[in-house]
């Protein structure tokens, strides 16, 4: 199980992708039992986990084309995530097998809202600038990223190079800036890398816990919004769990987008359902208003599961809707 990526990888890639996710992919531990503290879990249930991961998984399981940058071990954790994500369909030769670190590990708190977790790192952020091809990255139509990958070097670098790259080609970028302490002590230092890379940025989606780590508490979403705006953002989606989206476009009324009641049976993973459809609405022309809706149609999807979205979804069907 070794390779290095992308100095043959590139050819590989028999079509264009929609999608090409950079950073984080990890094994999800979620608890098989909902728990308010993380230390009550006294079961766990193994699932792909990441944010780039499973946006890379979504857009596949929505019938787009996916791929996948990122780092795992050398190791049984790291062959289940390159099977999950093969068996989806998701490009996945741009992931690095590392033999200096296990295949990191998040261990969460199945919960209806914002789940407790422990990160155990390992290989994820050992992806290298010298990994990222001028050549794949010209065959994306837009390449996604999170502040997760952000948070270590070598990894922080490569996805540095990959923006820049993609933007100098004219490429729209997608950055979920999932900031934690938990991950990120530094947070000033977060706030420097954030602020080199956002006026790259074409798309974000800042949750209201991600925003209140980032900036502080007690603002509103508006003021949130144009933080997000001043440091560099075309257009911000500004996600609220059960209140709902506010979409903003840079110059334009804000604009919500209200929450489709369900039952909630697991919160993991709900942002990026959201933000996959989002992605793929929006590659397919439709307005950013409407591409939230496509996205929280999905989210909803995946609230009311444990584990991921169903293995493949009516996209042509959540196209089309409007209310």
């Amino acid at each position: 199980m070794t390779q290095s990526p992308h100095r043959s990888a590139v050819k590989n890639v028999s079509a264009s992708l929609d999608v090409l996710a950079i950073g984080e992919i990890l094994v999800d531990l979620i608890s098989e039992t909902p728990v308010e503290r993380l230390e009550d879990a006294s079961a766990f249930r193994r699932y792909l986990g990441g944010s780039p991961a499973n946006i890379a998984a979504n857009v596949a399981r929505l019938g787009g084309r996916a791929g996948l940058m990122a780092a795992v071990g050398e190791d049984a954790l790291g062959r289940f995530l390159l099977e999950e994500l093969s068996g989806l369909g998701v490009w996945v030769d741009g992931v690095r097998v590392s033999h200096d670190a296990p295949t990191s590990v998040m261990m969460v708190a199945r919960a209806a809202g914002t789940p407790a977790f422990l990160p155990l790192r390992g290989a994820d952020y050992h992806l290298r600038p010298d990994d990222i091809a001028p050549a794949l990255i010209a065959r994306v139509r837009l390449l996604h990223a999170s502040a997760f990958a952000l948070s270590r070097p070598p990894c922080r670098e490569a996805v540095a190079r990959a923006f820049r790259l993609a933007h100098d080609m004219g490429k729209p970028l997608s950055l979920d800036p999932n900031y934690s302490p938990v991950i990120w002590p530094d947070r000033e230092e977060a706030l420097r890398v954030l602020a080199e890379l956002y006026p790259l940025v074409t798309l974000t989606k800042p949750s209201r816990d991600d925003a209140a780590r980032l900036f502080g508490p007690d603002r509103s979403a508006p003021e949130y919004i144009h933080m997000f705006h001043d440091l560099g953002a075309d257009i911000v989606v500004f996600t609220r769990g059960g209140g709902g989206a506010l979409v903003s476009e840079r110059g334009e009324a804000l604009r919500e987008i209200p929450a489709r009641p369900v039952m909630v049976a697991d919160a993991t993973g709900a942002g990026d359902a959201f933000w996959a459809g989002f992605l793929l609405a929006w590659l397919d022309g439709h307005s950013v208003e409407q591409s939230a809706r496509v996205g929280r149609e999905v989210a909803a999807i995946k609230l009311q599961r444990v584990g991921p979205l169903p293995r493949t979804i009516d996209r042509a069907a959540l196209m089309k809707t409007r209310a």
